[in-house]
């Protein structure tokens, strides 16, 4: 009884969170109350028009179509509504031959529905194949079957087709770029926040199973932004065509969206730190033959990822403010030590100085692993191959981040 009544708190108060976001401001709630309430409203204006507007008395297929067809995008509420009519109109012509044919209800059921049921997977029909089957059972079912029904039927349903798109077109057309943004900000913040997790458990990290696991999970959140991201692209893309004119002449799209060389530089970014936190859980795996590299050049390995990391979650901050927002570089230089990582004296291998900007400390940290890495060539091969590949996936970060940029 406790767990279901906290589980219907939590919905409760997910419920409340979800009205108060749709109220305060432009987000993906408000989004989704503005296309509720204009599916809602297609509906009502095709049920306005078939019964009051062309007296008919059986106005059901309008509002129907008109209700399922306010999409996610104008595009998609286009596609959709002619794989719609097609459906219907395949289930109300074979419905009616198949009555025609058997003259009983039952067997005309039996005869067209496994076909319509087939047809229903067809690609052409999308995700509107299932109306071929159930257009056929209500025609069955309301015993209307003539040629007039059949063109009446249909007809309704280009109706609520149309209605439903010029609803979708004219009224507030959605558009998903605030998604793409939202998503990318996401990518760089887990980024970051996965560099400077290792960063702090490696110089005391076990060395252990345990260790390898949670090293090994670690890119599991960055994975699923990523799939994100790619998806809130898609429908971006999606949401634009035929539809950008009207957007850009009532001023709906930002000046300058996200562009896609953006994703890519962040699907190379995650890349690179699924990669490196997998090498980190094969030197922890107790069954597997790489060796770490030792104390010191882990240490400094640590505050190098830590810079990338603070790198990556300033540019989530750039992304997440927008075309308005700072800079690349105003936003790195005015980020904080705020593990006093940049304290105390310089060592020749540390970079830390108080004085030095994060691509100095990345530049004196670099050269420190690279004679590290030297010397572990020296002395051990198998800590200088995990300590080389450590590195490798650390240069190709740092080149695709804002330092990067700034190095060249």
């Amino acid at each position: 009884m406790n767990r279901a009544t906290e589980a219907i708190g939590r919905e409760l108060r997910a419920v409340g969170a979800t009205a108060r976001n749709a109220v305060r401001g432009p987000g993906r709630e408000r989004d989704l109350l503005v296309q509720s309430l204009k599916a809602s409203g297609a509906a009502l204006l095709a049920w306005a028009v078939a019964r009051l507007w062309l007296n008919d008395p059986m106005a059901l297929m309008a509002p129907w179509a008109a209700l399922v067809l306010v999409q996610a995008t104008v595009y998609g509420s286009l596609l959709r509504a002619a794989q719609q009519c097609a459906a219907i109109c395949v289930g109300t012509l074979l419905a009616s031959g198949a009555q025609a044919v058997t003259g009983d209800e039952l067997a005309a059921m039996a005869v067209c529905l496994p076909p319509l049921m087939l047809l229903s997977h067809w690609s052409r029909f999308g995700d509107q194949g299932a109306y071929a089957a159930t257009t056929a059972v209500f025609t069955l079912a309301t015993g209307a079957v003539g040629p007039e029904a059949a063109g009446h039927r249909v007809g309704q349903a280009v109706l609520g087709a149309v209605v439903g798109v010029a609803v979708n077109a004219l009224v507030l057309p959605p558009v998903h770029l605030r998604d793409v943004r939202d998503n990318l900000a996401g990518l760089a913040r887990e980024a970051g926040a996965a560099l400077r997790q290792v960063a702090r458990e490696l110089p005391e990290a076990e060395w252990d199973d345990a260790t390898a696991s949670r090293w090994a999970h670690l890119p599991d959140r960055l994975e699923r932004r990523l799939e994100g991201l790619r998806s809130a692209r898609s429908w971006s893309d999606e949401s634009l065509r035929l539809a950008a004119h009207r957007l850009r002449r009532l001023r709906r799209i930002p000046v300058e969206a996200p562009r896609a060389e953006e994703d890519e530089r962040w699907a190379r970014v995650t890349g690179q730190v699924v990669a490196l936190t997998r090498a980190l859980s094969v030197a922890a795996d107790a069954g597997r033959s790489p060796v770490p590299p030792d104390t010191a050049a882990l240490d400094l390995y640590a505050r190098m990822l830590d810079v990338l990391g603070r790198a990556c979650e300033a540019e989530s901050r750039r992304l997440a403010a927008g075309p308005s927002g700072a800079s690349r570089s105003d936003l790195l230089e005015r980020e904080p030590d705020d593990e006093g990582e940049g304290d105390g004296e310089c060592g020749e291998d540390g970079g830390g100085g108080s004085g030095e900007s994060s691509e100095e400390r990345l530049a004196a940290l670099h050269t420190g692993l690279r004679r590290s890495l030297r010397d572990h060539a020296a002395q051990d091969p198998s800590q200088a191959a995990v300590l080389g590949a450590l590195l490798l996936h650390a240069e190709n970060i740092w080149a695709d981040t804002s330092l990067g940029a700034r190095r060249e």
